[in-house]
């Protein structure tokens, strides 16, 4: 198929970095993806190490913010053990990156009438 037959491009499944995926709840605040390595036959792959991540959601001012993290972690019990401390430090990055982005907004602001920055003095010669 061509560019124009298939405007989605080359889409295939990554054979050699497959996934199955779990997800364990308290029903309440807490969410932990266990991403467990496999074969392309479903087999465990035993070479690579599983994966967590947390996931909770937080209410702001603005309405509900999901909070998305990786738990460096190797077994589930040291996941939820760790989550606590991986969205803190999810929440502390995104504020972060938040401060951040409103210096970049706050520096490109331009006000009518203002000049240049510095001097502004006139040139005596």
């Amino acid at each position: 198929m061509s560019e124009e037959t298939n405007p989605l491009g080359d889409i295939s499944v990554d054979r050699d970095n497959l996934y199955r995926e779990e997800t364990f709840t308290d029903l309440k605040v807490a969410s932990i993806r266990q991403l467990t390595p496999i074969q392309p036959d479903g087999s465990v792959d035993d070479a690579r190490a599983v994966m967590f991540v947390g996931e909770t959601t937080l209410m702001s001012a603005r309405g509900p913010l999901p909070i998305n993290c990786p738990i460096e972690a190797t077994t589930l019990a040291e996941a939820m053990d760790a989550f606590p401390q991986a969205v803190q430090a999810a929440v502390e990055r995104l504020m972060e990156e938040a401060r951040e982005m409103q210096r970049q907004e706050a520096n490109r602001i331009v006000v009518p009438g203002q000049g240049p920055p510095g001097g502004g003095g006139r040139i005596i010669g």
